[in-house]
């Protein structure tokens, strides 16, 4: 009798653990249009809203796509789109929903107060699946990371240029931001940065732009920091180059940066050498509409000496400084001369998508 109870104990705890097994690898509940009950029995969304991404005022626009489930009433179920003119067609209400800047939470609290015509105490979930209204920004140029970058918050030119790992050594003074896509849910602070030159075709085929100051940009100023719109196109510009050959300790090209003169070039490359002759610089310049550079003398000794003023550099500038034989060496000014003139800033062709949340 002993033995017959203690196996029928041992049968009954085998037959607990394997429930419990069983209890742990089970789904959890499903509700009746594919996502698990809450602890109130209203329905919560399998995938992940905007507000489990850091989203909490996505501003709907259109062509965004709304995802509607009304628990135990299939009827309502469905896809959502805002049209053209920023309103929800919602199955059996009378008026459509104006969506237009509005959010989620707004909308859904619209449609819960509306469905109370059909249904006592209704259940709503409405949560965004596509945001079509907010095209990505594209940032490319003097920058070390040229991406595509989708905004699912309020990113200003900073934010842009951060998340594509600064400019480099070869940006120039400007920003150039071309506006492809019109102005969704405007606000006042929007519009408080300041361009320092903007462009606005007649032609509505073509796109306009305005151009901010990228030094104003570093020295903390606001209005050199505008907010970003979907579909937006950033250029860093590159500076200009200009050349330094000849009798100096480092000849190489520079970037034109901040109105550079000649004393600070010749600094940047290491200074004179030994046996250059500063009295008889020659600077190459370009002119427009000239096949031909203009050739200037300079006398550096003077400009040392404060007896004539620095020479500010201009873009693509070849500066020779001759030897005390009068040779100026090798020299670049053949290969510049022709095809290499032209500006090295090239669109990508393929950018990687990033997101800032």
């Amino acid at each position: 009798m002993k033995v017959k109870s203690v196996l029928l104990l041992l049968a009954l705890c085998c037959l607990t653990s394997a429930a419990a097994a069983q209890d742990a690898g089970s789904p959890a509940p499903q509700g009746p249009v594919g996502g698990p009950l809450s602890s109130g029995g209203a329905l919560a969304s399998t995938a992940p809203g905007l507000d489990a991404q850091g989203v909490k005022r996505f501003l709907l626009g259109p062509g965004d796509v709304l995802d509607l489930r009304v628990y135990n009433e299939s009827q309502f179920n469905g896809q959502l789109v805002v049209d053209d003119e920023g309103k929800l067609e919602v199955p059996f209400l009378d008026e459509p929903i104006n969506a237009l800047c509005r959010t989620d939470r707004e909308i859904r609290a619209e449609i819960t107060e509306a469905l109370k015509k059909y249904i006592k105490r209704p259940q709503v979930s409405v949560r965004v699946t596509q945001m079509n209204s907010r095209p990505p920004a594209v940032v490319f140029g003097a920058v070390r990371s040229p991406a595509r970058v989708s905004m699912l918050r309020k990113v200003r030119l900073l934010d842009l240029l951060a998340t594509s790992g600064g400019v480099t050594d070869a940006a120039g003074s400007d920003v150039q931001i071309f506006h492809t896509e019109k102005m969704v849910c405007t606000e006042p602070e929007d519009l408080a940065a300041v361009p320092i030159d903007s462009y606005r075709p007649e032609d509505p085929t073509q796109v306009g732009y305005d151009v901010f100051s990228l030094l104003a940009l570093k020295a903390g100023k606001k209005e050199a920091n505008p907010y970003i719109r979907p579909g937006d196109i950033v250029i860093v510009q590159e500076a200009q180059p200009v050349y330094i050959v000849g009798a100096v300790k480092s000849p190489q090209g520079l970037y034109l940066k901040n109105n550079m003169q000649l004393k600070t070039a010749f600094a940047m490359v290491g200074g004179l050498a030994r046996e250059a002759k500063a009295g008889s610089i020659v600077i190459w310049r370009r002119k427009k509409g000239q096949a031909e550079p203009e050739k200037l003398i300079v006398n550096y000794n003077d400009i040392k000496k404060e007896k004539i003023k620095d020479i500010e550099l201009q873009p693509y500038d070849i500066v020779e400084v001759p030897d005390n034989s009068g040779n100026v060496g090798n020299t670049l000014k053949s290969l510049l001369m022709g095809g290499g003139m032209s500006s090295v800033t090239t669109m990508a062709t393929s950018l990687p998508l990033r997101v800032i949340y």
